[in-house]
C-alpha cells in the first residue's frame, strides 16, 4: 500500500505542518509528528475535508475583518486615562518609602548604627549573637543587618543598582509584528566525518548563481537558497565555540546538523557534538555521510545513535536521518528540505521593523580596517550609520559587508555580516544591541566595563565539592552535574552509573558527559557553562585545560582509583570532606632516547621541558594522555653523576622504581602532594 508523509499534504493544502497535525487532532486522527506515514486513502480524503473547510473560513474572514477593524477604531478614539493610576502609584511609594531605610549589599556597622539611630557598641553586641565577630569598621552584608534592624521593628530594603537600571532592555515584539526568518545552522561531528565537504557540496548543488545564492569567501557563514527560501550556515563554530556561545547566554543556532560517517559509526567527538547540543536544546538532524563507501553501514550507525539517546524516524523516534554523499551529492536537497520543515515546526520568527539585536560569532583586529566583527542579526533590521553596544564595545557602524564580500546598506534577521566601526575588538559569544545614540551605547558600554572589574576582583561562584554540603543545606543547589574522563570506555560507564546511584531528596547527581583520553579544553568549557566538576580517572588534562581550569574557576580532580571518587562525592554531600590533599607539579620530562643499563634496568633519556625533575619525587608517565605508571623517580643521573635535580633545558638519565616499559614520545611528570587546610 502507497502512503505519504504528514509534512506531504500540509503542502498541498498549503498550510504548516503544525497547523495540519492540529487539525488532525480535531478529526481524531492520531500522528506523533510531521514525519508519520498516512495512506493514500486516508490522505485524499483528508485533503478533501480540509480544503473545503479552508475555503469556507476564507469566505467567512472577510466579512469579520471588516467588524474587527471597525472595533479597532472605535477603541482608539477613546482617551485614555492616565492620571488617576500614576497618583496611586506615587501615594503607595511614598508611604512605602516612609517606613523603609535603604541600604546597599553591605554596609558598615558604624553606618547602620546611625541609621537605625543606636550606640555601635550594641550592634556588635548583636553582630556577637549571630555568631559574627566584627568591629565598628567593618562591613556586614544586607541580610545580617536586616536582622538586627528587624528587633528594632525597623524596616531594611536593598538600594537598586544603577547599572542594572541603567543597562538595557530589550522589549518583547508583538506577534503580529513577526515574521518567518531564515533558520540558522550548525554543522557538527567528529574530524574526518565530512563536515568540511558537506558543507562544500550544499555550496555546489544549491548556490548557480552567486548573485541569487551566496557563498562563504569572506566570513564564517554561508547564505544558500532551498525552494526559495534562505538557509544560514554557520562555518566557524565547533564544539567548543558552540558551548562558548552558551556560557555567556548566546543561542545563535536554531538546528544543529550532526554528521556522522556511515563506515566509522559514533566516535569520541561525536558524542561531545551530542551533548554540547542537547546542552544548548538545539534540535538535531543527523547526516549520515560517506554511503558511498562499500563499508558503510548505516543502520549500525543507527543501532550506536540509540545507544546514546538519539532514536531515529526510521527505528520509531523522532529524530530526523538523511543518509547522504558529500562526494556524489546523494539526498543532500533531501537534507536541506528537512532543514527546512524542522525550521517550520520551530516557528522561527523575527520583527524586521525594529532596532536590530543579534549575537557576535567572530571577531579580530584589522591591521587597516580596525577592530572587525561577524554578526548575525536574531531580531529587527542593521543599518549602516546604526549607533550599537557589543559587549563592553561601542561604537557606530561604519560599514557592512556581506557574506558575498560586497558592501550593504541593511540587513534583515538571520544575515550575517562583517561590521566596522567599533571601539575594540568584542567577544566571541556577545550580544550586540541597536541604542538611539552613540552617547546612550558609550556609557552602557563603560558601565559594563566597570561591573566586569568588579566581577573579575571578586571569587568566582563555580560549584566545587568543597562548598557541595553548604549550598545543599541552603537550598541553592538542586542538580550536580559532572563530567567524567577515562582511559578506557568500561570505566566511563561503571563510573556514571555508580555517581548517578548518588541521587538523593536534597540534590540529583547527573553525568552530563563522558568520554576516552585526556581531559581537554572542550571538557572545561562545558563544564564552565554546565557549572560541573570534571573528574579523571587514570588520565591527565592537556596543557590548554590546565590553563582554563585556572581562568574558568572549574572544579577539576583527577583520581586512579574509582572507589576514591565515589567516596569524595558522598562525603561531600554529608560534609564530611578529609583534609585536602592537593599535587603540586615539580615538572615535566620528554623521553628522547631509552637505553638499558646493566643491574639497572631501562633508564629513559630525557629532555626536562619545564620546572625541575627532583630525585624521589613522585613521578608518572604519561602516554598519548593516558597515565601508564604511576610511582617515584628511583635514579636521577647527568652523564655519568648522581644528582639532586635537573633543571629546564637540561639532558638526563632517569629510572623509575620498578618500571621498565618506556618509549620515546613519553612524558614524565614529577610532583609533589601536600597537605592543605579545607576553606
Amino acid at each position: 500500500m502507497q502512503k505519504t508523509r504528514v509534512y506531504k499534504i500540509a503542502q498541498e493544502l498549503n498550510m504548516t505542518s503544525k497547523e495540519l497535525i492540529e487539525k488532525l487532532e480535531e478529526l481524531d486522527i492520531k500522528v506523533t509528528n510531521h514525519m508519520s506515514s498516512l495512506s493514500m486513502e486516508e490522505a485524499e480524503v483528508i485533503i478533501e475535508l480540509l480544503g473545503d473547510k479552508r475555503e469556507e473560513k476564507e469566505e467567512n474572514m472577510t466579512k469579520t475583518e471588516v467588524e474587527d477593524i471597525k472595533h479597532i477604531e472605535t477603541i482608539k478614539e477613546q482617551p485614555k486615562q492616565e492620571i488617576e493610576p500614576e497618583e496611586m502609584d506615587f501615594e503607595e511609594e511614598e508611604a512605602y518609602d516612609s517606613n523603609a531605610i535603604i541600604i546597599g549589599d553591605t554596609i558598615v556597622v558604624g553606618d547602620l548604627a546611625k541609621k537605625l539611630d543606636i550606640a555601635a557598641s550594641e550592634v556588635i553586641m548583636k553582630l556577637i549573637k549571630l555568631g559574627i565577630m566584627a568591629n565598628i569598621n567593618q562591613e556586614i552584608k544586607f541580610e545580617t543587618a536586616e536582622k538586627i534592624a528587624l528587633d528594632y521593628d525597623i524596616l531594611l530594603e536593598r538600594e537598586e543598582k544603577e547599572e542594572e537600571a541603567a543597562d538595557i532592555i530589550i522589549e518583547e515584539d508583538e506577534a503580529e509584528d513577526l515574521k518567518p526568518r531564515p533558520p540558522i545552522v550548525t554543522v557538527m561531528g567528529h574530524v574526518d566525518h565530512g563536515k568540511t565537504s558537506l558543507l562544500d557540496s550544499i555550496r555546489n548543488t544549491r548556490v548557480t548563481d552567486r548573485e541569487a545564492g551566496g557563498i562563504t569567501q569572506h566570513i564564517g557563514a554561508s547564505e544558500v537558497t532551498v525552494n526559495g527560501k534562505k538557509v544560514v550556515f554557520l562555518d566557524t563554530p565547533g564544539h567548543e565555540a558552540f558551548t562558548e556561545m552558551r556560557s555567556r547566554g548566546a543561542k545563535v543556532t536554531d538546528i544543529a546538523i550532526l554528521v556522522v560517517a556511515a563506515d566509522d559509526g559514533i566516535m569520541p567527538q561525536t558524542v561531545e557534538a551530542i551533548n554540547h547540543s542537547k546542552a544548548a536544546g538545539v534540535p538535531i538532524i543527523i547526516a549520515i555521510n560517506k554511503i558511498d563507501k562499500p563499508s558503510a553501514n548505516i543502520e549500525r550507525v543507527r543501532q550506536e545513535l540509540s545507544e546514546k539517546g538519539l532514536l531515529v524516524e526510521e527505528w520509531g523516534g523522532d529524530v530526523i536521518d538523511v543518509p547522504v554523499s558529500a562526494k556524489t551529492g546523494e539526498n543532500i536537497d533531501t537534507l536541506l528540505e528537512m532543514v527546512l520543515l524542522v525550521a517550520e515546526m520551530e516557528e522561527l520568527k523575527a520583527n524586521p521593523d525594529r532596532n536590530a539585536v543579534g549575537t557576535v560569532i567572530e571577531s579580530n583586529l584589522d591591521k587597516g580596517r580596525g577592530p572587525v566583527a561577524t554578526v548575525i542579526i536574531s531580531n529587527g533590521t542593521l543599518k549602516v550609520g546604526d549607533p550599537i553596544v557589543a559587549g563592553s564595545s561601542y561604537g557606530k557602524v561604519r560599514a557592512m559587508i556581506n557574506d558575498k564580500g560586497k558592501r550593504i546598506k541593511k540587513a534583515p534577521p538571520s544575515t550575517p555580516v562583517e561590521i566596522l566601526g567599533l571601539n575594540e575588538v568584542p567577544n566571541a559569544g556577545d550580544q550586540f544591541v541597536v541604542l538611539a545614540s552613540d552617547k546612550a551605547a558609550r556609557t552602557i558600554a563603560e558601565k559594563r566595563k566597570e561591573k566586569i572589574r568588579d566581577e573579575q576582583m571578586k571569587a568566582s561562584s563555580k560549584i566545587s565539592l568543597e562548598d557541595l554540603f553548604e549550598k545543599m543545606q541552603h537550598g541553592e543547589l538542586k542538580e550536580l552535574n559532572i563530567i567524567v574522563k577515562a582511559d578506557v570506555q568500561g570505566s566511563v560507564e561503571a563510573v556514571r552509573q555508580s555517581i548517578e546511584k548518588l541521587t538523593n531528596e536534597e540534590v540529583s547527581v547527573r553525568v552530563i558527559h563522558g568520554g576516552v583520553g585526556a581531559i581537554t579544553e572542550s571538557d572545561i568549557m562545558l563544564a564552565s557553562a554546565s557549572n560541573a566538576i570534571v573528574i579523571g580517572f587514570n588520565v591527565r588534562p592537556s596543557t590548554g585545560a590546565n590553563t582554563l581550569v585556572e581562568r574558568e574557576k572549574v572544579d577539576m580532580r583527577t583520581y586512579r582509583i574509582i572507589y576514591e571518587a565515589i567516596e569524595d562525592i558522598e562525603k561531600a554531600m554529608k560534609g564530611m570532606l578529609d583534609p585536602e590533599y592537593v599535587e603540586e607539579e615539580l615538572g615535566k620530562a620528554e623521553i628522547r632516547l631509552p637505553f638499558k643499563v646493566p643491574n639497572a634496568g631501562m633508564v629513559a633519556g630525557s629532555y626536562v621541558i619545564s620546572g625541575k625533575i627532583l630525585r624521589n619525587a613522585k613521578a608518572r608517565l604519561v602516554r598519548d594522555g593516558i597515565v601508564v605508571y604511576d610511582g617515584t623517580i628511583d635514579s636521577l643521573r647527568r652523564f655519568k653523576d648522581d644528582v639532586k635535580e635537573v633543571a629546564t633545558g637540561y639532558e638526563c638519565g632517569i629510572g623509575l622504581t620498578n618500571f621498565n616499559d618506556i618509549k620515546e614520545g613519553d612524558i614524565i611528570e614529577a610532583y609533589v602532594i601536600k597537605e592543605v587546610e579545607r576553606k
